[in-house]
Order: structure tokens, then C-alpha cells, then sequence
């Protein structure tokens, strides 16, 4: 047998991704929340993806089952439209009261399978004390599981966040190549997991070519 000494270079090009932040924190400009995700996004541009950060302080949404949640309301059809683009989907929010905040909470009420469904999602949790934000994480992972999402198994918890920011900057470098990190895995798994139609498709016509 004589081996070819030709190698190929050819490569497939990489699956587009792009990955939509939500900020659940009402505090704009002056969020930790919206910092840290604001890094993990610049991360992921890094690696190859688009990216939209879904400020929930800018939009005025309805209270989800109140008179206003109406199919044709222009805040909730432009937030399902941006969320329903995205391949990939990070959750940011503070810790209120051991959990993640009411208005991340009314979002994704407000949205549902058709924007969820089988995508993968980052998970970023922000507290002002010592324990961090692990009750936010744990049940922001019950609430993906209930739409239909995987949760990356890497996820974010910022304790006394008071002192892990100075002037908008991340004081821990630390923290931040961590949070970097969270950024570059959701565009890995997102463009594995974009792979998988391709791949059982190409098995069903390998089965067919057999028969």
C-alpha cells in the first residue's frame, strides 16, 4: 500500500454562531451584571461569533399574562426576535433574595420553546456577599431545562461583587479570563451542537447508500 504524502489543507469552515446575552438587572450603565457579560461577549466575538446584548433595562416590557402581553406588543416581538437568532443564549443576573432576579424572570416567561428550545446556554450569577450567586445558577438551571436548553457544564458566580469591580473594570484577572473563558465555551458547544442535523443526516444517507 503507498501512502499519498499530499496532505490537505483543505478545512470546513467553521458554523456561523451567534450568541445573544440577556442582562436580567435594571441598573444600565452602572450594572456588574451587564460588565461581566459585556466581557464574556467580547470573548466570544473573539472566537468567531456575533453577538447582541439584550439590556432589559433599555425595554419596557409587560408584566408576562398582564393586558399588555399581546402577540403584536413591539417589545416582546422584537425580544423573541433577537432571542429566536441566537444559536447560543447567556443568562446574566444579580442575586436578589436567593434567586435570580424578577425581571430576567418576566423575559423569559414572556418568551418559550420556539425561542429556547434545544439551544445552549452560559450561565453568569452576580451577589454582594461571600457565597456568591450559586442559589441564582441553580435555578436558573432548572428554568432552561423546563424550556428545552442545555446548560454549558462551566458557569459564573461573582461573590462580593462590590469589591470584585473598580471603575467598570474587573479588579480580579483572575475572575475575568474565567469569565473569558465562559464566552469562548458557549461558541465551542454552540458550533458542536449546530453540528448534529448536519451529522445525522449524513448518517441516514450513509444508511440509505447501504440498503
Amino acid at each position: 500500500m503507498t501512502r499519498s504524502n499530499t496532505t490537505d489543507t483543505t478545512r470546513t469552515p467553521l458554523a456561523p454562531v451567534h450568541i445573544a446575552a440577556i442582562c436580567g438587572s435594571m441598573r444600565g450603565d452602572r450594572s456588574y451584571t451587564r460588565v461581566a457579560l459585556a466581557l464574556a461577549l467580547d470573548s466570544a466575538r473573539n472566537a468567531g461569533a456575533t453577538v447582541d446584548l439584550i439590556d432589559l433595562s433599555t425595554l419596557d416590557l409587560p408584566l408576562c399574562s398582564g393586558p399588555d402581553d399581546t402577540d403584536d406588543n413591539p417589545q416582546i416581538v422584537s425580544l423573541k426576535a433577537r432571542v429566536q437568532a441566537a444559536q447560543g443564549i447567556l443568562l446574566g443576573s444579580p442575586e436578589y433574595h436567593n434567586s435570580f432576579s424578577g425581571v430576567l424572570k418576566n423575559a423569559l416567561d414572556l418568551m418559550g420553546g420556539d425561542e429556547f428550545r434545544g439551544k445552549v446556554f452560559g450561565l453568569l450569577g452576580v451577589a454582594g456577599g461571600s457565597a456568591g450567586a450559586v442559589n441564582t445558577l441553580g435555578h436558573l438551571r432548572v428554568v432552561v431545562r423546563g424550556v428545552g436548553g442545555w446548560s454549558l457544564p462551566v458557569q459564573i458566580s461573582i461573590p462580593n461583587v462590590g469589591r470584585a469591580f473598580a471603575d467598570g473594570k474587573m479588579v480580579d484577572s483572575g475572575l475575568e479570563e474565567r469569565i473569558r473563558f465562559l464566552g469562548r465555551e458557549l461558541v465551542r458547544f454552540t458550533r458542536l451542537h449546530s453540528l448534529v442535523p448536519e451529522l445525522e443526516h449524513r448518517l441516514i444517507e450513509i444508511i440509505d447508500e447501504d440498503v
